[in-house]
């Protein structure tokens, strides 16, 4: 994936949380803003409840790869997203994980 696709400035995570468009289940909430580009892009947040740096990096990791496996099923689409993991996701495996993201993506694309 390319570095244009990805979030990293606060005030643009926050301008996206602050529309309050989501969609939620078990292991995560997707925060979602239309945006006028060819692309979508992607910010990922773990809170620090979510046990210590190694897992929380782990999940980031999980969690590209897993919008990775899910653009391969969706087509391009132009919104800005965010993704907040939840604690649940620690106790479910990367495939229920894939699952319910991809479930998440279909609600609001809808």
């Amino acid at each position: 994936m390319k570095n244009k696709k990805i979030i990293k400035k606060n005030f643009e995570f926050q301008e996206i949380i602050a529309k309050q468009e989501f969609q939620r289940n078990s292991s995560f909430v997707i925060y979602y803003l239309k945006n006028e580009r060819d692309y979508f892009r992607y910010g990922i947040s773990v809170g620090k409840k979510i046990g210590n740096a190694v897992l929380r990096n782990k999940i980031k990791r999980q969690i590209r790869m897993m919008i990775q496996d899910c653009m391969k099923s969706f087509p391009e689409f132009s919104y800005d997203i965010v993704i907040i993991a939840r604690n649940r996701m620690t106790q479910n495996t990367y495939d229920q994980n894939l699952k319910e993201l991809k479930k998440l993506i279909n609600r609001f694309l809808k």
